[in-house]
């Protein structure tokens, strides 16, 4: 049974869009997954800009505005990668909640949606909550992030969302960083995976190019996967710790 899955944050900067391409990434080249990425930031949408796609010709917003069928606006950027980019320039959305009804139509053709949504608190962001069978929550270790993170969990309980849990992201492991414990308690919330911060996503963004296809063994890419196998309930054991433990054993 495909799964719906919205990424969503209260506060820009905290790497929600990166998260949601590198989350797709993770499900379709390393476990083989036939993902579809869907842009539900109506009003600063930059998805499609992870996959080269800078100025599509059909969008969410045609098919929101009734003008074309959801078919219509799927980008094939591989054949396990295919994406509903969202206009740059485009008119206000009346009615955000058709996604829902618009996502029915397709999720069947893949294992996994994933909906990147608009990290302001308004009909953008409850279009994606309503759309989704389970939620991630991204924030980064600072207490203004955490703050908005603990309204958005507050309002996900309030509308009884499945929250899958918090990712926890750009950790640079440093001394005055909100540390993963501290998180869980004042959220009351599992974090349910920890990206290190990693050049390499900066990297693979600026070519365009998905994470795992051009960087698949850096730091970030490996946290992400253990992230896909949880949506997906597979097992995933961590390269580097193998590696490492060959390296004790001399094997």
């Amino acid at each position: 049974m495909t799964q719906v899955i919205g990424i969503i944050a209260l506060k820009g900067g905290v790497g929600k869009t990166t998260c949601t391409a590198a989350i797709g990434s993770a499900l379709a080249y390393t476990f083989g997954k036939k993902v579809l990425l869907i842009d539900a930031n109506f009003s600063a949408p930059s998805l499609g800009f992870y996959f080269d796609i800078i100025n599509p010709k059909k969008t969410i917003h045609d098919v929101l505005h009734k003008k074309t069928s959801i078919q219509n606006t799927i980008h094939e950027y591989e054949r396990n990668i295919h994406i509903v980019p969202a206009a740059l320039m485009c008119e206000r959305i009346k009615n955000v909640n058709l996604l829902k009804d618009q996502i029915d139509k397709v999720k069947n053709e893949y294992d996994i949606v994933l909906i990147d949504s608009s990290p302001h608190l308004g009909n953008e962001i409850f279009s994606t909550i309503n759309a989704s069978d389970s939620v991630y929550t991204i924030t980064t270790p600072d207490i203004p992030s955490l703050s908005t993170t603990l309204r958005l969990l507050q309002i996900l309980r309030g509308k009884k969302t499945f929250t899958s849990g918090i990712i926890l992201n750009k950790v640079k492991n440093a001394n005055y960083e909100l540390q993963r414990k501290e998180i869980e308690k004042t959220t009351d919330c599992d974090v349910a995976g920890v990206i290190p911060y990693d050049k390499k996503v900066e990297m693979a963004m600026h070519i365009p190019s998905p994470l795992h296809k051009i960087y698949p063994k850096s730091s970030a890419a490996i946290a992400f996967n253990s992230i896909a196998a949880e949506i997906i309930d597979e097992e995933y054991e961590d390269s580097r710790f193998l590696i490492k433990l060959k390296k004790i054993f001399g094997l």
